[in-house]
């Protein structure tokens, strides 16, 4: 019996013309199409102009687990079993892990036609860091549990990016400005890649207040900054201690060495401005 395989593949988060070739291709040839929403995807399909040869099944948080072992032989027998959500790629925060587990446990192949994505195109258009970052998903609903939840990212260094509800976002927002402080800076991703699309930046506290004016209508990924690092010290600011040290007796060159290896300023930098400051 040959071996099929499983591809997940990123449907348009709002642009149909982010629809790239590829999946227009699996869409049309793939043996079965697992789709979050079938009434979704026949949309995307009529925009697309593209006609499925194969099957198209639900597959969704509530089937999911009882999906899996069809989907499976399907690939077992040598079929192409292609997984999609409503919008973005299928595992991230979506359906699909289940599967992607018990193929990989099966030694069935798992491959992915990669494209459009909420997290990174909210944290590439945040103005925020986007060397180190996280993905947190969804916060929880309840007020105490999203506090705690939040409290456990309070030394978080790395930028974090959050779906939100429209309807939760004021909430969610006040949370945050509450529990990571109110001047940590953040954006606002609205309806992405949409007509409507809408950034706003600026510290919490500033988008507490935007998210009051009305209920933000949409899709909306929240990223915020992580914790600041301590902040870097300059020459300027040591060249009084190195100075008193000196006064009492102490040799300069071994004050400027400490002080230097102790909060990281450059030796010769201090030393010359000790000097200059002394020549004053």
């Amino acid at each position: 019996m040959s071996t099929g395989r499983i591809v997940l593949a990123a449907t348009p988060i709002g642009d149909v013309e982010d629809a790239s070739p590829r999946l227009r291709r699996l869409l049309q040839d793939a043996d079965v199409v697992a789709a979050e929403d079938t009434r979704r995807l026949r949309g995307l399909l009529t925009r697309l102009g593209v006609q499925p040869s194969g099957r198209v099944v639900s597959h969704h948080e509530h089937n999911e687990q009882d999906r899996v072992g069809d989907l499976l032989e399907v690939a077992r027998g040598g079929g192409t079993v292609l997984v999609v959500s409503d919008a973005g790629m299928p595992t991230v925060s979506d359906p699909g892990f289940a599967l992607v587990r018990a193929a990989v446990d099966a030694g069935v192949p798992v491959t992915t036609a990669p494209g459009p994505s909420a997290v990174l195109a909210a944290l590439a258009v945040s103005g925020l860091a986007t060397d180190r970052f996280c993905f947190e998903g969804f916060l929880p609903r309840r007020e105490g549990e999203r506090e705690a939840a939040l409290g456990g990212l309070v030394g978080e260094a790395r930028t974090m990016v959050f779906f939100e509800a429209p309807h939760r976002v004021a909430r969610t927002l006040a949370t945050m400005a509450r529990v990571l402080g109110p001047d940590r800076p953040a954006a606002v991703c609205r309806e992405l890649t949409k007509t409507y699309e809408e950034v706003v930046r600026g510290p919490l506290q500033d988008l507490v207040r935007w998210a009051g004016d009305g209920e933000p209508r949409g899709e909306i990924c929240v990223v915020v900054a992580g914790r600041p690092g301590p902040a870097q010290v300059q020459v300027q600011d040591v060249v009084g201690e190195v100075l008193a040290r000196v006064d009492v007796g102490e040799r300069l060159k071994d004050v400027v060495a400490e002080v230097a290896g102790a909060t990281g300023v450059g030796k010769r930098d201090l030393y010359a401005a000790a000097l200059a400051a002394r020549g004053r």
